[in-house]
């Protein structure tokens, strides 16, 4: 069955266009034109594959539209689409619960590109093949994407599990920032490595008694990260 994305753009060229590629590439597509239509679609439609969400949009923009998702615990997959090269809107983006960005112009095929690496992850869960993880006070529990700490539970989002997961399974060793974009986000292509330092910075906040001060995740200078036992 071909999959379903919903494309969420006030600009009808953005959505003519990407409403042509994306079905010439065997996908299903449904469109809104602001970010109220977008949410009232979505939670009268659960068979959305994904969503490509654009940041500027009337009504409700769609910072608001990706909160209010994660907010009523919908984990569908997210593409967000900015015509800002700034920072803030990336990181916020992805704090949020965005899966990915691309930031306008972009073409066609780095846009499919993106969408396959994403629903690729999202179709692979680590739920069958793997136990219960135990690194220092922290447990992970692969069979509910959640983990925890001290006897707290932790939630995260869809992206930070699969990063923390990636990180604990090859617990000791440096992952370079690449690697972890092939290995988490599915990229084949160098992509931009700000999106791990984000989700990093999140998982921190989540994981560790002192954020500033990591014990569990460490960055190796010049190379990448690493999880560890934290040093008793």
């Amino acid at each position: 069955m071909a999959q379903k994305i919903l494309i969420v753009d006030d600009e009808k060229s953005i959505v003519t266009l990407l409403n042509y590629n994306l079905e010439k590439a065997g996908y299903v597509t449904d469109t809104a034109f602001d970010g109220k239509e977008a949410i009232q679609k979505i939670e009268q439609n659960n068979d959305y594959n994904l969503v490509v969400l654009d940041l500027m949009l009337p009504e409700i923009d769609g910072m608001e539209v990706c909160k209010h998702l994660r907010s009523n615990k919908n984990d569908t997959p997210i593409l967000m689409l900015t015509a800002k090269d700034d920072e803030f809107d990336k990181v916020l983006g992805l704090e949020l619960g965005a899966d990915d960005y691309l930031t306008k112009p972009f073409s066609p095929k780095e846009v499919i590109a993106r969408i396959k690496a994403i629903l690729r992850r999202s179709n692979m869960t680590p739920t069958t093949q793997f136990s219960t993880i135990r690194i220092g006070e922290l447990i992970i529990y692969p069979e509910r994407y959640e983990a925890e700490m001290n006897s707290n539970m932790i939630t995260f989002t869809r992206k930070e599990f699969e990063l923390l997961y990636f990180l604990a399974t090859n617990k000791g060793k440096v992952i370079s920032r690449d690697q972890l974009l092939s290995g988490v986000w599915d990229y084949d292509f160098v992509g931009d490595t700000r999106i791990v330092d984000v989700h990093i910075s999140h998982l921190r906040e989540k994981i560790e008694p002192n954020s500033k001060k990591p014990v569990y995740i460490k960055t190796v200078r010049g190379l990448g990260y690493k999880l560890e036992e934290p040093i008793v």
